[in-house]
């Protein structure tokens, strides 16, 4: 073989034979050299594609796989309260299209007052307050289970929304509360005080506070734009996520 150049020969492996590197078979004994005619380049050297490496990657984290880290699981519980939103706000947009008046059917199937209760959070009548809601839960809703796991979710969920309507509509002046402000503060409330005390303490966070209380401001003033936004449920929002965001905070579950 030449240094630099290309091979002159390559030596059979069956019958140990110099044979040309350029053909795919031996003509001396019929073998099989290569499955296909290696490709040159322009000075007439034999180029082989070189196979790429896989990247290195890291399977999911199971749980119970490393002691005081959850593991990672989809957040089923978030994802259910943001369908269950979007499809109060269809129903409603169908009642609506459909030439039936929504409070109408309020009126005829919600006669029971736990059944309002249940379903209110779930009903919006503006699309924007949807979005800025729903958009929320979804956020903030996603980072507190990836944290605490579903079953809290759920419970600052149903404990913000389902009691701000009842608080609601234990006064007859009011109007009827609909939406989940009050249920998306709480959730986001109970995320962002751990990193509040960690910068209250000087330590460094990996959060957007900045970027969180600019949603909390826009939930907490949509009452402004939609009257069926509660401030009574927005209230029991903010003070549900105080009462259970603290104490797992202060007990350094994060």
């Amino acid at each position: 073989m030449s240094t630099g150049g290309p091979d002159l020969f390559v030596i059979c492996k069956n019958c140990q034979s110099e044979v040309s590197p350029y053909i795919t078979e031996c003509p001396y004994c019929g073998s099989r050299l290569r499955k296909r005619a290696p490709k040159l380049d322009r000075e007439g050297r034999v180029t082989e594609r070189k196979r790429r490496s896989p990247a290195p990657s890291l399977p999911r984290l199971r749980r119970g796989e490393i002691p005081g880290i959850r593991g990672e699981a989809r957040p089923y519980a978030t994802i259910g309260l943001v369908l269950a939103g979007l499809a109060g706000t269809l129903l409603w947009r169908a009642a609506l299209v459909g030439s039936t008046h929504a409070i109408e059917l309020w009126a005829r199937f919600g006669t029971h007052l736990w059944w309002r209760l249940l379903v209110a959070p779930f009903t919006y009548v503006n699309t924007g307050y949807a979005i800025v809601a729903l958009g929320t839960i979804a956020v903030f809703g996603w980072l507190l289970e990836r944290r605490h796991g579903p079953a809290l979710v759920l419970v600052v969920f149903a404990i913000a929304a389902v009691g701000g309507a009842a608080v609601t509509a234990a006064d007859s002046t009011l109007p009827i509360a609909l939406g989940a402000n009050g249920g998306a503060l709480a959730l986001l409330i109970a995320w962002a005080i751990p990193d509040l005390l960690s910068l209250r303490a000087g330590e460094e966070i990996d959060g957007d506070l900045l970027g969180t209380a600019v949603i909390f401001g826009v939930v907490l003033l949509m009452p402004l734009a939609v009257p069926s936004a509660s401030w009574v449920a927005a209230g029991v929002g903010v003070l549900t996520g105080i009462l259970v965001g603290l104490p797992l905070a202060l007990t350094g579950e994060r």
